[in-house]
C-alpha cells in the first residue's frame, strides 16, 4: 500500500476514526488496533512475508527477555548473538545469497572452477532492513544495560510493525519510540494540523518533484547513447532531486501520519542539499540511518579515539557497509567508498564538525563561500548518486564518460520547463524554511493568514494537477 496511493487515502482516515474516536479511552486498544492495521498494511504487498515479520518480532522479544533474565555474561552474549545471526541471516538470504552466488560464479568462472551453488528465484520482503535495524538495537540496548526489556508484547510488535515507518524508516530506537507507545497519547488541534501539512509537503516532493524528474532521469540514465553530455549532467541533477524528494518525501509522509495518532518519529532529513561540506550532508541526509550506524558500529569499532589511522578505518567500514546495506551490487559499495573519500579531508583536518549550525542561520541569503560550498558538496553528492542510480558498475562509468563530450556545452534536450520551474520553486520553499522541521511547517515569509491557506490550496492542487507517472518508492527494495 503506497503513501500516495487511493488505498491509503481511505485506509489511514479509518484507522484515524477508529483511534481517536472508538478507541480513545483505552491507549492499549489503540495499540492493538495499531498492531493489525500495521500487519494488514504490511501483508498488502506480500502476506507471506508477515509471517517473517512476526517471527524476527517474537525472536528478539524473546532475545531480551532472556538477555535481561540471566546475570551470566556468557549467557547474554550468546542470546544476543542468536538475535543478531538469525536476522542477518534472514537479510543474507533474502538480500545477499544471490550477489555472493553470483560473485563466486564470476571468481570460479574466471580461474576455470566450478560453483554448485544457484541463483535463488526469492523476493525482497518490502522493509527487511528497516525492521531488522528496529529489532537489533533493541537487543543491542538491553544487553548493554541501556533499556529494560518489553514485558508486553503487542507494545513491542507495535515499536517494530508501526505501519508509517514499516517498510522505509525511519529507523527508531527503542528509548524513543516504546515510551511514547506505553504512554496515553493525546490528541490536539496544533499537533493534527502540522502533520496534514507535513504529509502535504511530503506528497508534493514525491508526486510532484521526485515523479517528475524520475521520467527524465530515467529516460537518460536507461538511454545514454540517445543524449549529448549536457543531458547526462541534467539526468543525474535530476536524480538528485527525484532520490531527496522520493525519500525524504515518504519520511515527510510518515512522521505527518504518526504525528496525527500522537506519536513523534525520528527526525529523518534537514535540507541535506543545503550542506557545505560531506560531513555536514550526513547528519542531515536519512538521520536515523547515520546515527544508527554511528552508535552501533563507528562508536564500538574505537570510532575517532584510537588515532587517526583507526578513524579513517572506521570511517571506511562505516560507509561501505552503509553502501552494502543499501542494495548487493558493487554500485552501491562503489558510492560508499566515494563518500568515505569525499569525508576524509575533513576527517584528516578534524574539520568533520565545523558546520553544525544551519546555513546562512536567520539571514535569507548565503555568503559567496557558503553558496559555493553548498554547490560544491551537492555536485559531489550528485557524482556518487550516479553509481547509486547506474544498473551497474560499467554502466556508471559509461554515463560518466559520456559527460565529457563535445555535447557538454551544447544545450540539454528532450527537458521540461515546466519541471525546472517546480524544482526552481521547491528549492526556494526550502531554503527559506530551513530553519523548520519540514520546509512548510511555519510559512514565515507569508504574514496573512489568508495567503498562507491560499499556498497550502496551491500546493494540494499542484498534487492532483502536475502528479508525475507513478514511481514506485526507491527505499522500498532496501
Amino acid at each position: 500500500m503506497l503513501f500516495n496511493s487511493i488505498a491509503y487515502s481511505i485506509f489511514f482516515p479509518v484507522i484515524f476514526m477508529l483511534y481517536w474516536f472508538v478507541f480513545k479511552k483505552s491507549y492499549q486498544m489503540q495499540n492493538r488496533l495499531l498492531i493489525i492495521a500495521s500487519y494488514f498494511f504490511y501483508s498488502c504487498w506480500d502476506f507471506r512475508f508477515t509471517f517473517l515479520l512476526i517471527f524476527s518480532t517474537l525472536l528478539d522479544f524473546f532475545s531480551g527477555w532472556m538477555i535481561e533474565g540471566t546475570t551470566s555474561r556468557k549467557k547474554k552474549l550468546f542470546w544476543l548473538w542468536i538475535s543478531i545471526a538469525i536476522n542477518l541471516g534472514f537479510l543474507g538470504v533474502f538480500k545477499y545469497y544471490n550477489f555472493f552466488v553470483e560473485s563466486l560464479q564470476s571468481l570460479l568462472g574466471s580461474s576455470n572452477g566450478t560453483s554448485h551453488f544457484s541463483i535463488l528465484e526469492i523476493i525482497l520482503p518490502v522493509g527487511i532492513s528497516f525492521y531488522t535495524f528496529h529489532g537489533l538495537s533493541y537487543v543491542i540496548d538491553i544487553y548493554y544495560g541501556r533499556i529494560k526489556a518489553e514485558r508486553n508484547f503487542v507494545d513491542y510488535a507495535v515499536f517494530v510493525s508501526f505501519f508509517p515507518l514499516l517498510v522505509a524508516g525511519p529507523i527508531e530506537r527503542a528509548t524513543h519510540l516504546l515510551p511514547q507507545i506505553k504512554n496515553v497519547r493525546v490528541f490536539t488541534f496544533e499537533k493534527g494540523v502540522d502533520g496534514v501539512k507535513q504529509i502535504l509537503w511530503g506528497l508534493f516532493k514525491k508526486v510532484v518533484i521526485a515523479d517528475n524528474c524520475a521520467e527524465f532521469a530515467n529516460k537518460i540514465f536507461d538511454h545514454p547513447d540517445l543524449y549529448g553530455g549536457s543531458s547526462h549532467v541534467l539526468g543525474a541533477v535530476f536524480f538528485s532531486f527525484q532520490i531527496y524528494g522520493d525519500f525524504s518525501g515518504y519520511s515527510d509522509i510518515a512522521l505527518g501520519s504518526a504525528r496525527l495518532l500522537g506519536i513523534e518519529l525520528l527526525k529523518n532529513f534537514s535540507f541535506p542539499y543545503f550542506s557545505r561540506d560531506i560531513a555536514e550532508f550526513w547528519r542531515r541526509w536519512h538521520i536515523s540511518l547515520s546515527s544508527w550506524f554511528k552508535d552501533y558500529l563507528y562508536i564500538p569499532l574505537g570510532g575517532s579515539k584510537g588515532g587517526m589511522l583507526k578513524a579513517v578505518r572506521n570511517t571506511f567500514i562505516i560507509f561501505i557497509v552503509s553502501g552494502f546495506w543499501h542494495g548487493a551490487n558493487y554500485t552501491f559499495i562503489i558510492w560508499g567508498l566515494l563518500n568515505a573519500l569525499f569525508i576524509l579531508p575533513s576527517i584528516i583536518r578534524k574539520a568533520n564538525r565545523n558546520n553544525l549550525e544551519i546555513v546562512a542561520k536567520g539571514k535569507l541569503l548565503p555568503s559567496l563561500n557558503e553558496a559555493f560550498s553548498i554547490l560544491f558538496t551537492f555536485g559531489l553528492t550528485t557524482f556518487a548518486w550516479i553509481f547509486f542510480r547506474a544498473s551497474s558498475v560499467t554502466k556508471a562509468f559509461e554515463f560518466i564518460a559520456a559527460i565529457f563530450q563535445s555535447s557538454l556545452l551544447s544545450m540539454p534536450t528532450n527537458t521540461s520547463k515546466s519541471l525546472f520551474m517546480f524544482l526552481a520553486f521547491f528549492v526556494c520553499i526550502e531554503w527559506l524554511g530551513r530553519e523548520n522541521n519540514y520546509a512548510i511547517q511555519n510559512i514565515k515569509f507569508m504574514k496573512n493568514k489568508w495567503m498562507k491557506w491560499l499556498f497550502y490550496y496551491s500546493i494540494a492542487m499542484s498534487i492532483f494537477m502536475f502528479a508525475g507517472k507513478e514511481q514506485q518508492f526507491i527505499y522500498f527494495q532496501f
